[in-house]
């Protein structure tokens, strides 16, 4: 590892001699915490055994620049004219990789934020781990109602703050440019691969291509290791196993690291186990004050006759900084009896509209204290909900009691456990004799005090702490520390691969446990490549080719796995990680030559997984997986057995597409979804993978289709039934490319009404797989259809299919993935044509149908939880507001669909930002209870709730393949 490091630092090094204004004998060991809540870096000098911070330039008030060790990983989007672009000039021109133009980083962002914070941009490491959106998408601030407010994507925000820090580095040592340094870069060790390689795609950005990644736990205890290097020995006589607890603003990170004595008498060091990725941490602490808070300042409303309004997204981010401070106060060693918390008015009532509320000591005890870091005698693990809290757009972890997944971190990694404390296994939780907390949680001494009171109960002896002097820095000095170790000049860690990793067979699955071989096994060293020779792949060049991977933390079976070994994986213990693939080109071989291959997987020496496929034959000849990280990554679904009649099916299937000297009579081909019915089963019985393969069967003969219309209608008909939902099974994103490159030639029998409504239903069915790009084509037919006037339908380019009303409505609402703004223009057209239908006091089946079609498609496009598209692409709450306002002057008893609608456009997520307010959720439940809507209605709009089979697949149109789950 340490010469890789050498060579990496050598090669820029010589790239940087070719440039006189750069001095080439000098070399700074540097290494940035790119943390949740503050950014650090810190440095060594070329020989120096001192570890330094960069005093980092930013504004601290309009137009002042202070330097300070500590960057807010925030920045403030300014709205025009709030302040002039001088008071925003820093020292060095500007630099945003978002090139927003007026935007202000660091601490002035935050004094900023405090008093708009729709405007400010937070927490962007929590979103690199949250798979549930495009991370590369412009979707931070979360929420941001005003069309005036740019938005970035958390990557892009990470690469803010890097390319400040590199401007700040620059302007002091303009002889060492930062990215020509030898970089160290953290993450939280339970970064999966996606977040890992989001992260380097940001430093990429800021221009720092060259750098290594190292765990946060590890950097902690690598600082403190530096800090008694003298005295080490000594310190960890007693030592046998160390627990990091790195508790921040955003994550939980546990690590367990063993201790031994060495041939040299002084301890070596293992880091044997981290844990899953936990978004929990001092923002949950201070968002649980905030909840209280505001329902003492309802209480007021209340008494003052008002309705009591949950705040916006906005207001309440307002409120949650200010119980941060009143937190930090009332757990200092001096904290006062209660702390007066002062939510402003907005705009002229600034100051008259102002509320406050009292945080008492007993409220940090019962809610900071005992809900974060309860005692947990009984050592249980983290329990399981339905649902976890999403605030701001953030997946934060269901369970908030720390030391409820400590006990469970710890059971997980028993075995490991207690081979280094050196004790048998009695059935009781090992606990490690050492504790080494870190993160800004930490800084109040009540709340580290409690954790070590929490071990040392569970161990039944005092626990030894490891005292960290400054927990904002200690991360970044501690890869420092980890590069003076590894050129030899410290103590260091032995790690390499800090989880196992294995490929799922998808083939063999039963219940609640995973067929899986082996990849990776946790502490194979960096730079290491491990080949699965016993096991081999048959793969056809020029097709695609999808692998799913998972991680885990722990050790089937409390063994290490062996690369290559098969096992039965527990579903609960694994993390899918972003599927990874690619098309294997041949060079001059034929395209449809089959070669046998291998896997081999590497820990790189910048800190990611890497995955090959090396052919058997010639190990030169090999091909890099690539991990796929925008959109949400789909969840793998297992081959069931296929059924020996596929054979049969994919015959019938080709009789009717496939060679053309075949005479078919017209009625065999109009019978053949009922041919391959008596074959197969009733259709909606058909599993995703027969589904998928009869799909592959009928794109085969795709050319097939435009014998006669006969021919078209069914194969549209069938492909898009056997596509359906677009999404959940391997290869699917490749079905989907190749079946957007025939919409462009259109449909051959475009004068057949059938023909064109199973040309309209293919593109509803299988929606949820297209692109951003493919839908708003789909829109432009869509707007096309529905608004154009006679003169310009007569110019209608033949490859424009034509659609009814009701194929259009379809269409347009399964469009989840384009912007939300065209979300509003459809809905307000959608509620207009709506609001002008008849409301007599009878309502023919004509009417009744126009207003199905209508409400439907309303009710899809104001989802606030949407079926395949991310979450920051709902219509704005305003926009489903103002719908529900009119939607409620409709009669329910006469008109149900409305009620229908309205359940999904008011639907509660727990996500302020797209629910709807109180006030409104209130009267469409009272409504849905005096109309006698069906249960599972009102349930979905009170609380946070999965939506039943019947609900779903009405409001999808079809119901879902069996065995597909959709997992928003």
């Amino acid at each position: 590892m340490a010469s890789a490091g050498r060579s990496s630092s050598t090669s820029a090094a010589r790239r940087a001699c070719s440039d006189p204004s750069i001095d080439c004998a000098v070399t700074y060991l540097v290494s940035i915490d790119l943390g949740t809540t503050n950014t650090v870096l810190a440095y060594a000098a070329p020989g120096a055994a001192q570890v330094e911070l960069l005093a980092i330039d930013q504004l601290v008030a309009p137009g002042e620049v202070a330097g300070a060790p500590l960057l807010p990983s925030m920045r403030y989007h300014l709205a025009e004219g709030e302040l002039a672009l001088g008071e925003l000039q820093l020292p060095w021109p500007p630099q945003d990789p978002a090139g927003v133009e007026r935007v202000a980083l660091g601490r002035l962002a935050r004094v900023l934020g405090a008093q708009a914070p729709g405007r400010l941009v937070a927490s962007a490491k929590s979103w690199l781990s949250h798979a549930g959106v495009d991370r590369m998408a412009p979707i931070l601030p979360w929420g941001a109602d005003d069309a005036d407010v740019p938005k970035v994507s958390p990557v892009v925000a990470s690469a803010s703050y890097l390319a400040h820090l590199r401007a700040a580095w620059n302007k002091r040592f303009p002889r060492a440019p930062l990215e020509r340094q030898q970089i160290v870069l953290t993450v939280p060790a339970s970064f999966d691969e996606g977040a890992r390689a989001l992260t380097l795609e940001a430093a990429r950005m800021a221009g720092l291509p060259e750098l290594r990644l190292l765990e946060e736990p590890q950097a902690a205890l690598y600082d403190w290791l530096y800090r008694h290097r003298a005295t080490l020995a000594e310190d960890l006589a007693q030592t046998r196993l160390v627990l990091v607890a790195d508790v921040g603003g955003g994550t939980t990170d546990f690590s367990l690291v063993k201790v031994e004595l060495g041939e040299d008498g002084q301890p070596k060091l293992t880091r044997i186990g981290v844990g899953n990725h936990l978004i929990l941490g001092g923002d949950n602490m201070d968002l649980a004050l905030a909840h209280l808070a505001e329902s003492r300042l309802g209480g007021q409303d209340a008494q003052q006759g008002s309705h009591p309004q949950r705040l916006s997204a906005g207001r309440l981010a307002q409120l949650t900084e200010r119980c941060r401070a009143a937190k930090e106060q009332l757990l200092a060693p001096d904290a006062p009896e209660q702390v007066n918390v002062t939510l402003l008015g907005a705009g002229s009532r600034l100051i008259g509209a102002s509320r406050s509320a009292a945080i008492t000591r007993g409220d940090v005890q019962r809610i900071v204290m005992d809900g974060f870091f309860p005692p947990n005698e009984a050592q249980e693990p983290a329990r399981r909900a339905r649902a976890g809290i999403v605030e701001f757009g953030l997946p934060y972890a269901s369970d908030p009691a720390i030391t409820r997944h400590l006990a469970g971190f710890l059971r997980q990694h028993a075995q490991a456990a207690r081979e280094a404390l050196g004790i048998e296994d009695d059935g009781s939780l090992p606990v490690p004799d050492t504790l080494l907390l870190n993160g800004g949680v930490f800084r109040g001494a009540t709340l580290a005090q409690r954790l070590g009171d929490v071990l040392s109960g569970w161990r039944g002896a005092p626990v030894q702490v490891l005292h960290n002097d400054d927990p904002d820095v200690a991360v970044a000095r501690g890869g420092v520390a980890n590069s003076l170790a590894r050129a030899g000049q410290a103590p260091g860690i032995e790690s390499g691969s800090a989880r196992n990793y294995y490929l799922l067979l998808d083939a063999e699955h039963s219940g609640e446990l995973l067929r899986a071989v082996c990849l990776l096994p946790r502490g194979a060293p960096a730079g290491d490549e491990v080949r699965l020779e016993g096991r081999s792949f048959a793969l056809r060049l020029g097709r695609p080719v999808r692998f799913h991977l998972v991680s885990s933390t722990a050790d089937p079976g409390g063994r290490l796995p062996q690369p290559g070994e098969l096992l039965d994986l527990p579903a609960t213990d694994i993390v899918r990680l972003p599927a990874i693939s690619t098309v294997l080109r041949g060079g001059g071989a034929t395209r449809a030559a089959e070669i046998p291959v291998q896997l081999a997987a590497t820990l790189s020496e910048v800190g990611t997984l890497e995955v090959f496929c090396v052919a058997e034959d010639d190990a030169s000849r090999r091909w890099r997986l690539e991990f796929q990280l925008r959109g949400e990554g789909d969840e793998p679904v297992e081959d069931a057995a296929l059924p020996p009649q596929l054979i049969d099916a994919i015959e019938r299937i080709e009789r009717i597409f496939g060679n053309r000297s075949q005479q078919v009579d017209p009625r065999e081909v109009r019978q053949l979804r009922a041919s391959l019915e008596h074959l197969l089963g009733a259709r909606e019985r058909w599993t995703t993978p027969l589904l998928r393969r009869l799909f592959d069967a009928l794109l085969a003969r795709a050319k097939g289709r435009r014998r006669s219309s006969e021919h078209e209608r069914a194969w549209l008909n069938l492909a898009g039934y056997c596509l359906r939902p677009g999404f959940g099974h391997p290869l699917d994103e490749w079905r989907i490319e190749q079946l957007w490159a025939l919409f462009d030639t259109g449909v051959q029998y475009h004068k057949d009404s059938q023909v064109r409504a199973e040309w309209w239903t293919l593109w509803r069915r299988v929606a949820g797989g297209l692109s951003v790009e493919a839908q708003l084509r789909l829109l432009d037919d869509f707007a096309f259809n529905l608004q154009a006037d006679a003169s310009e339908r007569g110019r209608r380019p033949v490859t424009l299919v034509d659609g009814t009303e009701d194929d259009m409505l379809r269409v347009g609402a399964s469009l989840e993935r384009i912007p939300s703004a065209y979300k509003s223009e459809i809905g307000e057209w959608l509620i207009k044509q709506i609001m002008e239908m008849p409301r007599g006091a009878r309502i023919d089946a004509r009417a009744a149908a126009r207003y199905a079609r209508y409400l439907w498609a309303l009710g899809r496009v104001g989802a606030r939880q949407s079926f395949h598209g991310a979450a920051h692409e709902v219509a704005p709450a305003a926009s489903a507001e103002a719908w529900l306002a009119r939607l409620l002057t409709l009669d329910w008893k006469k008109i149900e669909p409305a009620g229908f609608a309205a359940a999904h456009i008011a639907r509660m997520t727990g996500d302020r930002s797209r629910d709807i307010g109180q006030a409104v959720r209130d009267e469409v439940l009272r409504r849905l209870s005096s109309t006698g809507a069906p249960p599972a209605w009102a349930a979905m709009v009170r609380e946070v709730v999965e939506l039943d089979q019947a609900v779903e697949t009405r409001m999808l149109g079809d119901a879902l393949p069996p065995g597909l789950k959709l997992l928003r």
